[in-house]
């Protein structure tokens, strides 16, 4: 759909059609890879290996696009869809393509159009959740596209494509690049970028990927997902009350409006009628019975338990999809107000330190730019002050009496990741063998946290999403609290060291005595 959007897009427009680099898996589709490929598609591995040709090829096609000013080049710069749709860490191999012309003196300028497209309602919403639980993708098809026609009958709601503000290669490398080196190698022969262009390419990456974050149009729906969420993790039987929903996102689209949000509320239409609109517009996820709302968990159907569960996260997960498109909105804030929850003072420093802790361990998991953690505090400080959540008179942080409110709301947005990654580093202490590899981790934690979910110890079953299992194995392999081993017989097992997991998980429950102790080895 996304590329489909863009080309019609720009066709309406009469601008010039982009030429896109597209997954090898269109390919494979009889007359749509095809069409595809007159649409303007490009079909490119998913990964190049260490082919040089293949690399040196590509790159070559990608460049002389860009030198001769063919066509607009649209590439996704996550390299894959997201399943959770919360941004991913951006692939860097086609920026550094895109990047290489003006770097090498070839053209003076190039320019990047960061663009953000929203879906007010996904299409495959419960296939990316079963995707998460396990379920294998479905193959792209021609026959499976046919069969998807039914789509075309239901309600979407509205999908926004946002075109942010153009971005010069020339003025991000001013003063950050010494462009004399390349003078020194034919420009013909390919060259590994050295240190200080990886460190620009992904520095700009991410400024891009935070550009496309802002720029996300969200829709009323996406605060009301993150509300029922939080209704049903907080244990609300029965649901919550329609009036008292639509309370709530009054107070929370307020809130996020404050936060910076790109909220597109209907002003025109009183409250109730936007939320009840919203609701219907989802009522695949939400059930509605004498005025009162909760998600649609009760169709578990038949079954045992573990089947009940699985059918119940596949609703949560869908939920969390929605809620996840606001993350970026909060996640500064909540990041401060789960330190000063989890700090032992109200002292300024105290908080910073467990800010950073917390930053640094989420990094696998949220987009934030490497190295700006202060950067990072004073914005969140800054909101919260603004918000009238915090006041923060000289080395003390304060919280208002309207601020809990503010705070229990934006603890609770991060709860089901702090568990989720508490309940992996518990399986890794308590049932990780010593033969443990990359591809056994995912079903093996899966089995822990359906057990801990069933029995009642884990309430959360977000944490069920290989995608959040999959980062915080990332976060610990960073931190050195788990290692792959590379040659020798047991190449490719996890190696945990558990006193480092244990004192991590201990830090994430906000048990104080160890986190100075985890902060400082950070």
């Amino acid at each position: 759909m996304d590329f489909l959007l863009m080309s019609y897009i720009l066709y309406t427009y009469d601008l010039a059609l982009p030429v896109i680099a597209a997954g090898m898996d269109f390919m494979g589709m009889r007359f749509v890879g095809e069409m595809l490929r007159m649409s303007g598609a490009f079909f490119i591995r998913r990964s190049f290996g260490g082919d040089k040709l293949y690399w040196a090829v590509f790159s070559e096609y990608v460049r002389t696009m860009l030198k001769t000013g063919f066509a607009p080049v649209e590439f996704f710069l996550e390299g894959t869809r997201s399943r959770t749709a919360k941004s991913l860490t951006p692939k860097l191999g086609l920026l550094n393509i895109v990047m290489d012309p003006f770097l090498k003196g070839e053209v003076f300028d190039v320019t990047l159009v960061p663009v953000s497209i929203s879906y007010e309602r996904i299409l495959e919403e419960s296939l990316y959740a079963r995707e998460l639980l396990g379920v294998p993708k479905p193959k792209e098809s021609t026959s499976g596209l046919f069969k998807a026609r039914k789509v075309l009958s239901e309600d979407y709601g509205s999908i926004h494509v946002y075109f942010g503000q153009p971005v010069s290669v020339r003025s991000l490398a001013e003063g950050r690049v010494n462009r004399c080196q390349f003078n020194l190698t034919p420009r013909h022969i390919p060259q590994r970028p050295g240190e200080e262009i990886n460190h620009f390419v992904n520095d700009s990456a991410f400024r891009l990927v935070r550009a496309q974050e802002e720029n996300m149009v969200l829709k009323p729906w996406v605060l009301l997902a993150s509300l029922l969420l939080q209704n049903h993790h907080h244990g609300q039987k029965g649901g919550t009350a329609l009036e008292e929903l639509t309370e709530q996102a009054v107070w929370l689209k307020d809130l996020s409006r404050q936060c910076g949000a790109f909220l597109h509320w209907p002003e025109h239409a009183p409250p109730s009628e936007v939320v009840s609109s919203s609701l219907s517009l989802h009522q695949g996820l939400v059930s509605i019975s004498e005025g009162r709302v909760q998600l649609a968990l009760e169709q578990g159907g038949q079954g045992g338990p573990e089947e009940k569960l699985l059918n119940q996260a596949v609703v949560v997960l869908s939920c969390a999809s929605y809620r996840n498109q606001a993350l970026h909105v909060f996640l500064r804030p909540a990041l401060l107000a789960l330190a000063i929850a989890t700090s032992s003072s109200n002292n300024r420093q105290e908080v910073y330190n467990s800010f950073s802790f917390l930053r640094n361990m989420f990094s696998n998991e949220f987009i934030l730019c490497p190295g700006a953690t202060v950067q990072d505090f004073e914005e969140a400080c800054y909101l919260l002050v603004k918000t009238g959540a915090l006041q923060i008179p000289q080395q003390e942080v304060l919280i208002t009496e309207r601020g809990h409110r503010t705070l229990a709301f934006l603890t609770s947005i991060l709860d089901p990741f702090l568990q989720g990654y508490q309940v992996v580093c518990r399986f890794l202490c308590e049932e990780a063998t010593e033969a443990l590899t990359d591809k056994q981790f995912v079903p093996a934690v899966r089995k822990f946290i359906i057990k801990h979910l069933l029995t009642g110890t884990l309430r959360y079953a977000e944490a069920l999403s290989s995608d959040l299992q999959k980062n915080s194995l990332a976060a610990l392999l960073r931190l050195g609290a788990v290692r792959r081993v590379k040659g020798g017989a047991e190449q490719g097992t996890l190696k945990v060291n558990k006193v480092m997991v244990n004192s991590l998980e201990d830090t994430l429950g906000g048990k104080l005595p160890t986190q100075k102790a985890a902060a400082a080895r950070l």
